[in-house]
């Protein structure tokens, strides 16, 4: 081509340039559709590709959202008429729910199943009296069993297990004061000290009753307000008694298992100030009673597992509720 373009005179020469202008134009064209008219994009691509061209006077559509959340005006065409870009048009990023996944972070509570299944090897340790403020108690019992010889402690421990997945699933700090790793106890003393120093913003302990077979239900334990030598409850009395009736509708509503008939006036809930673990806490505290183990019925719901995952379940929804402000 250079050489032609040298051979010729100076129209030759005009029509030569005109032509090396004109075909890498064409060429060019063509590279453009078949890299974008002619491809096997995606559905939003093809979408795009067969917008028709709009006018700069053309009325925007509805507004869109923003990666912020704010609202914000939907992509324009522009002046030369091109449809907006497939970026342009791309969905916003979903916002981040995992704080409302996560109720309950922040949040501490402790967790105390009552006895321990050596304590029976260590008669002498839990015998032992310790100070509860309005008397002196034993250290620790053996707790119960049902007439099978399901022991108490076992489910105890069992149905802590439970509630700790729950809650540490909905952002709490979950500690237990006894897990399995105790040759006896702790003392009733200790598991309230337990609470009050991981400055619990609820605590509960976990327990299964000893009362005469005809005897059946559930109920909770909350501290009455007594300030006497090393127990004063006055301040951690009333949120108590909250956390109580509180938790007392979610575990019934989650196990179907009805208020205790053999105390509290059918209410499911009694007062006391004859519990160490209640005695002597700083933080809101109550036992739950979840039934009698001496009961052929209850005693069927707490072997149980499948039951204990729903008294686990209502246990957990009543500390929710209680941590959440929620009646």
């Amino acid at each position: 081509m250079f050489r032609n373009e040298s051979y010729g005179g100076g129209k030759r020469r005009s029509l030569i340039i005109a032509v090396t202008v004109v075909v890498p134009a064409c060429l060019a064209g063509g590279l453009v559709y078949h890299a974008v008219g002619d491809s096997g994009g995606s559905e939003q691509d093809s979408a795009v590709r067969a917008a028709p061209t709009s006018s700069p006077s053309a009325s925007p559509t509805s507004a869109g959202t923003g990666d912020d959340g704010q609202k914000g005006s939907a992509p324009q065409a522009d002046l030369a008429g091109t449809a907006p870009t497939a970026q342009a048009t791309a969905s916003p990023r979903p916002l981040n729910t995992a704080g409302a996944m996560r109720p309950l972070a922040g949040k501490v509570v402790v967790l105390d199943p009552g006895h321990n299944l050596n304590n029976a090897k260590h008669t002498a340790e839990i015998n032992k009296l310790v100070n509860i403020g309005t008397a002196r108690k034993e250290c620790d019992t053996t707790g119960t069993e049902t007439n099978s010889g399901y022991a108490e402690a076992t489910y105890t421990l069992d149905v802590a297990h439970r509630v700790r997945a729950i809650l540490l699933a909905r952002g709490a700090q979950v500690k237990l004061t006894y897990d399995g790793d105790r040759a006896f106890g702790p003392c009733v003393d200790e598991r309230a000290r337990i609470g009050n120093a991981a400055h619990a913003d609820a605590a509960l302990s976990i327990h299964a009753d000893g009362a005469p077979a005809s005897a059946s239900g559930f109920h909770v334990i909350a501290p009455t307000s007594v300030h006497v030598g090393i127990a004063d409850t006055r301040k951690i009395a009333a949120p108590s008694y909250l956390l109580a009736t509180t938790l007392r509708s979610r575990f019934a509503a989650a196990t179907g298992e009805h208020f205790a008939d053999y105390l509290g006036g059918g209410t499911g809930m009694t007062v006391r100030d004859d519990l160490g673990g209640l005695n002597l806490s700083t933080v809101p505290k109550v036992f739950i009673e979840c039934g009698n183990m001496r009961n052929a019925h209850d005693a069927k719901s707490l072997t149980d597992s499948a039951w204990r995952q729903h008294a686990a379940q209502g246990i957990a929804d009543g500390l929710t509720a209680f941590l959440e402000g929620k009646r």
